[in-house]
């Protein structure tokens, strides 16, 4: 009987797997021996976390990133024709979003290999929710460009996107450069736009407000180093 491929959400931050996880979780990563993952020490952490029995070194990883082989995932993948079950680990949250795991789960339907997709926190989904934007249309980004004039010329467009198609712009940024981007946004978008920024997402530092630009510009948060989601709409 041929393995699956199971996407396994992990944690956004230091929370306790209970409060965003369910039970099935725990479970199955007692089970696998053979994953997928985005980084080798976050998995390991990860999985010493859901189960402390877990002997990370008894495990197989396989590191996917940029400069990952096709011929190489092809051929780790390959094993579940022979059986065994393979798990997609993220650093944070949903693999396949904004995520490398992408890559496998596409050759894992090329190979006809059960892609099985679980339950678990995704900040994009989780900051729509929490937004008051609309939840019908949206977009999500990823991340825009770090330098002007690209970065000026894609919050203006994402801006446009907002407000004409009312469609929510959701976006990231690297957590040391989110104060960064705030400030490119107050500068940029217009003062009645609407703009929501989730931080530190299923955290007991939690904080999700969506506010005009022009009631922003009253009280900016401190977001340095801190894990945020932005979204803009009307």
């Amino acid at each position: 009987m041929p393995g699956k491929l199971y996407l396994i959400p992990s944690l956004l931050g230091d929370s306790h797997p209970d409060l965003v996880l369910p039970p099935t979780i725990r479970t199955l990563v007692s089970s696998i021996q053979h994953y997928l993952v985005e980084d080798i020490r976050t998995a390991r952490r990860f999985l010493k976390k859901m189960d402390p029995n877990i002997q990370p070194d008894q495990l197989t990883f396989f590191e996917i990133n940029k400069r990952t082989r096709f011929d190489e995932l092809s051929a780790f993948l390959g094993r579940a024709k022979e059986g065994l079950d393979i798990g997609v680990l993220s650093e944070a949250g949903c693999p396949g979003i904004a995520d490398p795991g992408a890559d496998a789960v596409k050759i894992a339907h090329q190979m006809d290999i059960e892609v099985v997709p679980l339950v678990g926190p995704s900040s994009v989904l989780l900051s729509l929710m929490a937004s008051g934007l609309n939840g019908q249309n949206f977009t999500f980004t990823g991340y825009i460009p770090i330098q002007h004039p690209g970065r000026g010329k894609t919050i203006r467009y994402l801006e446009s996107r907002a407000l004409s198609d009312k469609q929510t712009q959701i976006f990231i940024e690297t957590p040391y450069r989110n104060n960064n981007l705030v400030s490119d946004l107050l500068k940029t978008l217009r003062e009645t736009t609407r703009l929501c920024i989730a931080c530190d997402l299923t955290l007991e530092t939690q904080f999700i407000k969506t506010k005009t630009v022009k009631e922003w510009k009253k009280s900016v948060p401190d977001l340095h180093k801190r894990p945020a989601i932005f979204l803009i709409g009307q």
